[in-house]
């Protein structure tokens, strides 16, 4: 198992690229005393003629250090079409993030870092959005990454594409568990052991668990290869975040949540090639209009975890008072008055602008979803008293019209139909993707009994779905599930991987790709399922 220790991965001791596959690894003495370029280098944040470049530089001294970037179209560098500088230092956690601009617009670029004593970072490659040219565009989608559970394979398959633009995270890039916690010690694979040891409360905890996954050699590849586009979920805090609070925080034992909340916001800012906005559109071409959105700890209402139903007398008389009185409730808000004005008006722009599609990015799903009446059989003969009661919950919700999930869209039903209904009043051509669940998903989405948009909800890199805590045949859950739910088309309780999106001016295809395995490390994948929406049809081909 390697044991990083807190300084080393402090100081930065990943020896970059390729780290974690390296035996030994913790014991070299090199590691102890890194400096220079230890995490490569990133990109996000892409625009038709900018880029932000990242990078983090810890120089012999300790101290501050002013780093300079380079853009060159040629992988010589004989000619730097753009550049920029800026002073980092232990204040920022010795990252760097710069802004260029002046770029052309669909054109790959080569990037690299010059330190003040002359030595480059690695050299990354982007790529710029198209302009109104533009006839096709592809990117690929990830959430859900728990280094415990296994090997980043999907973002190693992704990295060795040639066929992508862009790539999208929806949030849980990394856990905040304790070592022992999510994943249980009998569960995690060897070697896969991220820092600290301990629960992520203080910054200087947040800022090692980035150093430790960035420490990974397929996450640092995709990293290279592609820009990104990111957004955070719960885990990049703690589990079930809202904006007071978390399932996963105990004021009690581990102080304000404010506080927490603002060293988790300020880690994800330094280590991950983001730009401050913590909502933001962007413009491919006339292809479309994505949208980053921001769910968890600006203006999230608290959720009602389902704990507290199963800790009362009648689970169904419970799940009926709230179905009835706080569950429409239309103050219960996920993104915000802000946020849900600002995405309603960003609809209707792009719509008159001309873009051909309205592409959104939720952490969650948001698709009508209900427990089956056969779910029970799902369960193995030995499961305990919590699973059962798990089930029995979410079929009580079902027979009361309610889905078992009241942490994702299910649990603001009346933020969805607000943003559903400003879609439809749009015009849009409405795809959602989301993450979160760590199944693969396809659903029709509808308001008012009228078509509305599709959903593509991704699966996880490496977390485990349904298929960690039920016997039955994957198959078997998927059938019912589908039969159980008007709005879910197609759905894999049982792999992991990632989706890869291609965007054309009349229809948009989604592929759901599945990886071999997680426990071992290696770049096979399959497409396992693909759908495809047509303009102006807001449903799935079937």
């Amino acid at each position: 198992m390697i044991d990083l220790s807190r300084r080393s991965l402090l100081a930065t001791g990943t020896l970059g690229l390729g780290a974690f596959a390296l035996p030994g690894f913790a014991a070299a003495e090199s590691v102890m005393a890194a400096r220079g370029f230890t995490h490569a280098v990133a990109s996000g944040e892409p625009g038709p003629d900018e880029m932000l470049l990242w990078t983090r530089y810890i120089p012999v001294s300790g101290d501050s250090a002013e780093l300079k970037v380079e853009l060159a179209e040629a992988a010589d560098f004989a000619r730097v079409v753009a550049s920029g500088a800026q002073i980092t230092g232990p204040w920022r956690d010795w990252t760097a993030k710069i802004t260029v601009t002046g770029l052309k617009p669909g054109r790959t670029y080569h990037y690299r870092f010059v330190a003040p004593d002359g030595s480059f970072s690695p050299v990354g490659t982007t790529r710029t959005l198209p302009d109104d040219a533009a006839r096709s565009f592809r990117a690929a989608i990830f959430s859900c990454s728990n280094m415990g559970f296994g090997w980043f394979n999907a973002y190693g398959h992704a990295a060795a594409r040639n066929d992508l633009d862009l790539w999208i995270h929806l949030g849980d890039y990394f856990y905040e568990y304790a070592l022992g916690e999510y994943p249980y010690s009998t569960q995690a694979v060897a070697g896969r052991v991220p820092q600290p040891a301990g629960e992520l409360i203080h910054l200087a905890d947040y800022r090692l668990r980035y150093a430790s996954y960035r420490a990974d050699p397929d996450l640092q590849a995709l990293h290279l290869r592609l820009p990104m586009l990111a957004q955070w979920d719960d885990h990049e805090s703690a589990n079930d975040s809202w904006e007071g609070g978390a399932e996963n925080h105990d004021p009690v034992k581990e102080g304000d949540w404010n506080d927490r909340r603002a060293a988790a916001i300020q880690a994800y800012r330094e280590w991950m090639p983001v730009s401050d906005e913590p909502w933001k559109a962007y413009d491919i071409g006339t292809l479309a209009t994505l949208y980053r959105t921001e769910s968890r700890l600006l203006a999230r209402t608290r959720q009602r975890e389902i704990e507290e139903f199963l800790k009362t007398p009648d689970v169904t008389v419970a799940l009926k008072n709230f179905r009835d009185r706080d569950w429409q409730d239309p103050a219960v808000t996920m993104l915000g008055s802000q946020q849900e004005a600002w995405l309603a008006h960003g609809l209707r722009t792009s719509v008159k602008a001309g873009k051909r599609w309205q592409v959104v990015g939720f952490g969650t799903v948001m698709g009508d979803l209900h427990t089956p009446a056969d779910a029970l059989s799902w369960l193995s003969t030995n499961a305990g008293e919590r699973a059962q009661g798990y089930v029995n919950a979410g079929i009580a919700a079902a027979k009361l019209g309610m889905p078992n999930n009241y942490d994702s869209w299910g649990g603001y039903p009346a933020a969805r139909r607000r943003f559903l209904e400003s879609a439809r009043a749009a015009d849009a051509n409405l795809v959602v993707i989301t993450g979160d669940s760590h199944n693969a998903w396809a659903f029709d989405l509808a308001q008012g009994g009228n078509a509305t948009g599709v959903e593509f909800a991704g699966h996880s890199v490496t977390s485990p779905g349904y298929e960690n805590a039920l016997a039955a045949d994957p198959a078997q859950i998927a059938r019912s599930l589908v039969a159980a739910n008007p709005e879910l088309k197609w759905c894999d309780t049982s792999r992991r991987g990632y989706m890869a999106m291609t965007i054309t001016p009349d229809r948009v295809a989604n592929d759901w790709l599945f990886v071999d395995s997680v426990r071992v490390r290696s770049a096979k994948a399959s497409v396992g399922h693909s759908v495809v929406v047509q303009r102006g049809r807001r449903a799935m081909m079937s």
